[in-house]
């Protein structure tokens, strides 16, 4: 992934791999080699890592690169780690998928080879010219590459069963939801029924986060039925904190990292405003999104727990508005959702007035 990014902020500059080379001082062939792979950026001093970062930015890159790039050798470190491990157990003190709470960025880069789609976040360095050379335009994975990386998810969402091991093995139980073969479905829904239908308690919240996972990765593998059970369960506070909580931090409102997931059940959220969130759920609100029973429930409990969102800029309210009423409007939509979303529609007309 992180040969790809690279060439995308090479490119965002205009720069060819020579001149590239040349003002960052080293030879034509390791800018090939990082952005082919055959040199990973992990190997690269932090010195030297941080001067590529910084002098791609003044050569007009975003200025977001770095994250960018740090990002991407995570999401190397996790595939990797799982393409070598294949059913192999790996120590979770050591495995990336234990280090720290993903991001929808790093997931998206994750599973940009499965997937074949450009991570959104990546848009920023603007549309790809086309890639020269033996290297495929995007990144890919082999079958077998493949195969293996989703056996050690599995290993490791089966093996891992003592407290300290909940992240690691919620992250992989989520990025499961990507397999699709039947065998791992089943799991997935036996998974599902062991974890029940898990609430968030006053001190832990491991079993509601394993049936979250669960759910939604059964809904990416193509069956909702479990994420609206969920979600249709999912009524008291400390589960709704949880849930907003999570997803304040998955799309960056929350900016300090965190290695576990205790952080979800703070009391406290005066340290997100919910803008960015707003924002977030209201593009993924989709007739047609596996997703779509929970998003609907964390934009119905974000705006009820934040009335004040809606109070600023009209155009928020109207989008709100079009949004939801496209979609009471579609009759795939569940009588829950339709409930929330005429709690949304009735949010907005009180604040137009």
């Amino acid at each position: 992934m992180s040969g790809y990014v690279l060439k995308l902020a090479r490119q965002s500059t205009g720069l060819t791999q020579e001149r590239l080379a040349e003002e960052v001082g080293v030879d034509v062939t390791t800018v090939q080699g990082w952005e082919s792979g055959r040199r990973p950026l992990a190997a690269v001093s932090a010195g030297d890592f941080l001067q590529l970062c910084v002098r791609l930015t003044r050569l007009g890159a975003p200025a977001s690169t770095g994250r960018h790039l740090r990002e991407a050798i995570e999401a190397d470190q996790v595939l990797s780690t799982g393409i070598t491990a294949a059913a192999a157990w790996v120590n979770p003190e050591t495995h990336p998928l234990a280090a720290s709470v993903h991001r929808w960025t790093i997931t998206n880069l994750i599973t940009w080879p499965i997937l074949s789609k450009v991570p959104e976040h990546l848009h920023e360095f603007g549309r790809p010219s086309t890639w020269r050379g033996p290297v495929p335009a995007q990144p890919t994975l082999t079958a077998e590459e493949r195969t293996r990386f989703f056996d050690h998810l599995l290993t490791v969402a089966q093996r891992a069963a003592s407290a300290d091991e909940a992240l690691l093995r919620r992250q992989a139980v989520y990025l499961l939801g990507f397999d699709g073969r039947p065998d791992v479905v089943d799991w997935l829904r036996a998974e599902w029924r062991r974890a029940g239908r898990g609430t968030a308690g006053t001190t832990q919240i491991t079993g509601m986060l394993e049936a979250r996972s669960a759910s939604v990765a059964l809904a990416a593998a193509g069956d909702s039925t479990y994420l609206s059970d969920f979600v249709n369960h999912m009524t008291d506070g400390p589960a709704e904190l949880a849930n907003l909580n999570y997803w304040a931090y998955w799309i960056g409102e929350l900016s300090n990292e965190q290695t576990s997931d205790a952080f979800m059940l703070d009391p406290d959220t005066r340290s997100w405003t919910g803008t960015r969130l707003l924002h977030h759920l209201m593009r993924r609100m989709q007739p047609q999104s596996p997703q779509l029973p929970l998003h609907v429930f964390t934009l119905h409990a974000l705006v009820a727990s934040r009335p004040a969102l809606l109070n600023g800029d009209p155009a928020v309210r109207t989008a709100l508005r079009g949004v939801v009423d496209k979609l009471i409007a579609t009759p795939t939509v569940g009588r829950a959702e339709r409930d929330q979303l005429v709690g949304l529609q009735y949010a907005v007309r009180i604040a137009d007035r």
